[in-house]
């Protein structure tokens, strides 16, 4: 079966783990994904590099199915071998401030200007015309500035998400962006130059549900979601470890409490509405909470997982590989890798046919000769 993005050619400037993430998912979805890098490397090959061979998991992870070659975009030989790679290209996506992708003529609308046909992306941290425009982000100052630190903190200190949440979020953006552009050229024939910028990015995804009453205009109330705010919002302590449920529905409320012996909870008219089980959300879940220490994790899983309440294990990071639904679906995918031997690597869920031919991070610049015997027609 023909892979959905089959024929895309994909120039990544990109770095560390936002741009790789998006360019990666297109490797995985059929496209070819040549990763155009410094002498030293995409700095992300050296985090946890615990071999010293510049492929640490991070990097094995963030750039499967890719092709690296080596440029110092610094030099003119450089800088006219990747003005071959762009006229070659049907995607371009790069990471580079925006000062510096000026200074280096990298900015979206001026290589769509050299390669009319191209859907260029640049991510940038902050959206143009406001007082942070040119200034470096990282995933913890976008998280801090998205009101996402804010949120985990609960009114107390602000916390980061232990996850680079803000890189994934934005990367998964724009390549659904970049999707989006390539059929507005395939259809007008005209290329487009994208921008995304994480922090406008990342504040709109908070805001789905986290903007409450504030989404009117005069604010009729704070932001905020109440269910996802509770202190009382955890995996709750049983007999013998923990277990993560959501009583959701009318219906699961309704069920829970005739199990728990408590019927009469449902005719309360605190309880009988999501609009006013989320004003008393705190007294629900500390209810829950109570009441699941009184059972083991799997007795509670028997209990109500025929109910079809929503339930289930609390897994270690370590353990996710045995998971059983995991292992069943096949989530984890067998990969030889020509130097750094059997990896298991995690599917990624898109269109369905062939990935990419050699489903493995490159080693630094091991294919600089190959790419540009094809694209320049010399080594």
């Amino acid at each position: 079966m023909t892979s959905a993005l089959d024929g895309v050619r994909v120039v990544d400037l990109s770095t560390t783990l936002m741009g790789p993430y998006c360019t990666m998912l297109l490797a995985q979805w059929g496209a070819d994904v040549v990763k155009v890098e410094p002498p030293g490397g995409d700095p992300a090959r050296y985090i946890g590099d615990v071999r010293g061979t510049g492929m640490g998991p991070f990097f094995l992870n963030a750039n499967r199915g890719k092709r690296s070659v080596v440029l110092d975009l610094k030099t003119a030989a450089g800088a006219e071998a990747l003005s071959g790679l762009i006229a070659w290209a049907d995607v371009v996506v790069h990471t580079l401030r925006p000062d510096a992708a000026r200074e280096l003529g990298l900015a979206a609308d001026t290589i769509v200007r050299r390669n009319p046909r191209c859907v260029a992306l640049a991510f940038r941290g902050f959206g143009r015309g406001g007082p942070s425009a040119d200034e470096p982000a990282y995933d913890d100052i976008i998280q801090a500035r998205s009101g996402l630190a804010d949120l985990q903190g609960a009114g107390s200190d602000p916390a980061y998400v232990r996850s680079a949440l803000a890189d994934k979020v934005v990367g998964l953006h724009g390549a659904a962006a970049l999707l989006a552009a390539l059929r507005q050229r395939d259809r007008t024939g005209r290329g487009v130059a994208l921008e995304i910028p994480m922090l406008e990015t990342m504040t709109a995804f908070n805001l789905v549900e986290q903007q409450g009453a504030q989404v009117f205009d005069p604010p009729l109330g704070p932001p905020g979601y109440g269910r996802t705010a509770s202190a009382h919002r955890h995996p709750y302590t049983t007999k013998d470890g923990a277990v993560s449920v959501l009583i959701y529905t009318d219906r699961h409320w309704r069920v829970f409490f005739d199990l728990i012996g408590k019927p009469e909870l449902a005719e309360d008219p605190r309880y009988q509405t999501i609009r006013e089980r989320t004003k008393h959300i705190d007294e629900l879940y500390r209810l829950v909470a109570e009441t699941f220490t009184e059972r083991t994790g799997q007795e509670w899983i028997d209990l109500l997982k025929p109910h079809k309440i929503p339930i289930g294990p609390v897994t270690r990071l370590a353990d996710l590989a045995e998971d059983p639904q995991l292992v069943a679906t096949g989530f984890f995918t067998a990969v030889d890798h020509p130097t750094e031997g059997p990896l298991r690597l995690p599917r990624t869920t898109g269109p369905t046919g062939n990935g990419p031919e050699r489903d493995w991070a490159p080693l630094l610049g091991a294919d600089t000769e190959s790419v540009f015997r094809e694209v320049l027609g010399h080594g």
